[in-house]
């Protein structure tokens, strides 16, 4: 059902964050790098980054990564009004747009922001293609001169949702990892053609690093 008055959007809002920190707050999570130690909730780092992984393990990510010091992209579909709003109770700072709606405005944004903080990023969202790194996250990365830290997130047997991404919900007290892989650094001045070598790259690294993780979950349970 689509919501639509403001009010109603605030409630759904309020109850997906309260719903899903609760949800999350009973997963035995673990964070495993395989390249530097990047988790930004645990110490300031040395510098900004820009993390990306798929759109169907958004859940993980949203909560482990909970803090103002990261702006996070939201669609600027209907949908993405409900879940801009469960960011703010969740203290993540949002972006509006995608590449398919706002995206250059969007883009300014984060562009903008990075100069105060982390920027995240899933590349295959918010319509699709499941899996597949869109140009965006490389003009944003050109565009900052952040570096981009892929990352992997697997769970343990967890539930799928019948949505493009196949939207993963863990089973409560199961296990879930998280690996961050070295950065991946995207020049300026790029062409057309770098775009596309280096969307391939990033889009490869994600899917290996999400396929350890689930391998990590799924041996480690």
């Amino acid at each position: 059902m689509k919501l639509h008055h403001p009010l109603l959007v605030k409630a759904a809002g309020l109850g997906i964050a309260l719903t899903a920190k609760m949800w999350v707050g009973t997963l035995n999570v673990r964070y495993r790098p395989v390249g530097p130690f990047v988790d930004p909730t645990k110490r300031r780092l040395a510098q900004h980054y820009i993390f990306a992984f798929w759109h169907e393990y958004l859940l993980l990510p949203a909560f482990h990564f909970s803090t103002p010091e990261i702006a996070v992209m939201i669609s600027q579909h209907r949908d993405g009004e409900v879940i801009a709003e469960a960011c703010r109770h969740i203290r993540l700072r949002t972006v509006r747009g995608s590449t398919t709606r706002g995206g250059v405005q969007a883009a300014r944004q984060m562009v903008a922001f990075a100069e105060k903080g982390h920027l995240v990023i899933t590349p295959d969202g918010p319509r699709g293609p499941r899996r597949r790194v869109q140009a965006g996250l490389v003009y944003v990365a050109a565009k900052t001169g952040l570096p981009i830290i892929p990352v992997g997130v697997g769970f343990d047997r967890p539930w799928r949702m019948n949505s493009w991404d196949r939207f993963v919900l863990p089973r409560p007290w199961s296990l879930g990892t998280c690996v961050s892989g070295e950065p991946i650094r995207v020049p300026q001045d790029i062409d057309r053609d770098g775009m596309e070598s280096s969307r391939r790259i990033i889009e490869a690294e994600i899917a290996r690093l999400t396929e350890v993780a689930e391998q990590m979950a799924r041996k480690a349970a």
